[in-house]
């Protein structure tokens, strides 16, 4: 691999890429104009998605009467297009400018999410509309999510890359937060569908602060080759590079574990701990605490210890809260589940600031969006499948039972990360590493 830039890429001055300026290091990232600007608008925009992961299946029951399979598929949709169009879309993306394709796919967003309160307003609103909704915003996602991973080496030095990625994973953390209160708050004075504009307004705010992004981008350069082998050229990499195949493998194992507990969290807190309906959500937050902390982290970690180890070190000390899950109950033992979940996701998302890092840094400039896409796809895929095991065993089994079975699962997946390559390294490889 090199470090060169790719072919038709413009390389940003050093004095315009983030982290360059030693003047400003005591604010780091968010004293940079471009970066602050990516943040403001990615966070705004999450906001929006956090509080309609709310309003929109409150929209189908409230307002159409849904059943619950309904509100599955409507669950549901927003992942599905990761099945379809994961692999692809990285190859059209590594032949298009990211900030264009971000865009675009924010208006489309918009526009998407503007219709249901338009089609509310003229009582016309159907539940086929918001499957549709739900569906194409996923498409639109699946888009966005690989160009803004391969947009982020075009804003900062590679050796600012872990530092925004914890200061992004911070922000989406925040607003996993505080995004389901303000949904309820939002439904109970606006109305759930009325309400899916201000997420339609996110959309645009997080386009706007694009725009006004002046940092240079790749050029891409002209492409003779099929799709489908530019797609498989992406496959090959993650399949036979052993870095990227291990945490890839992590990656999968872990979204399966934790798609599963998120399936069967309601029921074991209502049912078997005996949870009141606002406790819940409450106890819920907790998970998304722990991966502002989490992200907060990561950097000083990772500093100290090495990429690699420190890497290791988070797993082998978070995972094993995860026991803590199953053993809560009413009352003070209560805590357990907070301890649990919060130190379990704060594990998490510390570990996937480092891995998203890894990857910016690690693969070809000109194979970003493919091995990004590629990765992302194997990692979604799984969340479907471990969300259907997850209430199958629920139903089987019990919730106590399930919940045991799942938080071992998800300790087991460290045993990945620890006889993989990487336990011998005390930093992980960056580009110009030998890979395979």
């Amino acid at each position: 691999m090199t470090t060169e830039p790719a072919e038709g890429r413009e390389a940003a001055p050093p004095e315009r890429r983030q982290g360059a300026e030693p003047g400003r290091r005591s604010w780091g990232l968010l004293a940079h104009r471009n970066f602050r600007l990516l943040l403001i608008g990615e966070t705004t925009s999450k906001l929006g998605t956090s509080v309609t992961s709310v309003l929109l299946p409150l929209t189908a029951v409230g307002t159409l009467d849904a059943s619950p399979f309904t509100v599955g598929l409507l669950t549901a949709a927003p992942w599905l297009p990761w099945l379809f169009l994961g692999l692809p879309a990285g190859a059209w993306v590594d032949r298009m400018r990211c900030r264009t394709v971000m865009l675009c796919c924010n208006l489309l967003s918009a526009v998407l999410y503007a219709s249901v309160p338009v089609a509310w307003w003229l009582d016309v609103l159907s539940t086929a509309q918001l499957l549709a909704v739900a569906l194409l915003a996923g498409t639109a996602s699946v888009f966005f999510s690989t160009a803004y991973s391969a947009y982020l080496p075009a804003l900062v030095a590679r050796s600012a890359l872990l530092e925004g990625n914890a200061k992004l994973q911070v922000g989406d953390q925040t607003t996993r937060v505080a995004g389901p209160g303000l949904g309820g708050l939002i439904a109970q004075t606006l109305g759930s569908a009325p309400g899916l504009l201000l997420d339609a307004v996110s959309f645009l705010v997080s386009s706007l602060c694009l725009l006004r992004i002046d940092a240079p981008e790749r050029r891409p350069a002209p492409r003779t080759r099929r799709i489908r082998q530019e797609v498989a050229d992406g496959l090959r990499f993650v399949a036979h590079d052993r870095y990227v195949r291990t945490v890839t493998a992590y990656g999968a194992a872990l979204n399966l574990a934790l798609a599963a507990y998120q399936a069967v969290q309601v029921v074991f807190l209502v049912r078997t701990v005996g949870a009141q309906p606002g406790a819940v959500g409450a106890l819920l937050a907790c998970g998304g605490l722990g991966g502002v902390l989490g992200g907060l982290a990561a950097g000083p970690l990772t500093r100290r210890f090495g990429t690699a180890r420190g890497l290791l070190r988070i797993q082998l000390t978070a995972a094993p809260f995860a026991l803590l899950v199953p053993l809560a109950d009413p009352g003070a033992r209560l805590a357990l589940f907070v301890l649990g979940s919060t130190v379990v996701m704060a594990g998490v998302v510390a570990c996937n600031v480092v891995l998203v890092s890894f990857r910016q840094t690690y693969c070809p400039p000109e194979m970003l969006g493919r091995v990004t896409a590629t990765t992302l796809a194997l990692n979604y895929s799984t969340i479907p499948l471990g969300a259907v095991l997850g209430g199958a065993a629920d139903t089987a089994l019990g919730p106590r039972p399930t919940m045991w079975l799942v938080m071992t699962a998800l300790l087991a997946t460290t045993g990945l990360l620890v006889a993989s390559p990487l336990r011998g390294l005390r930093d992980l490889p960056g580009a110009g590493g030998q890979g395979v």
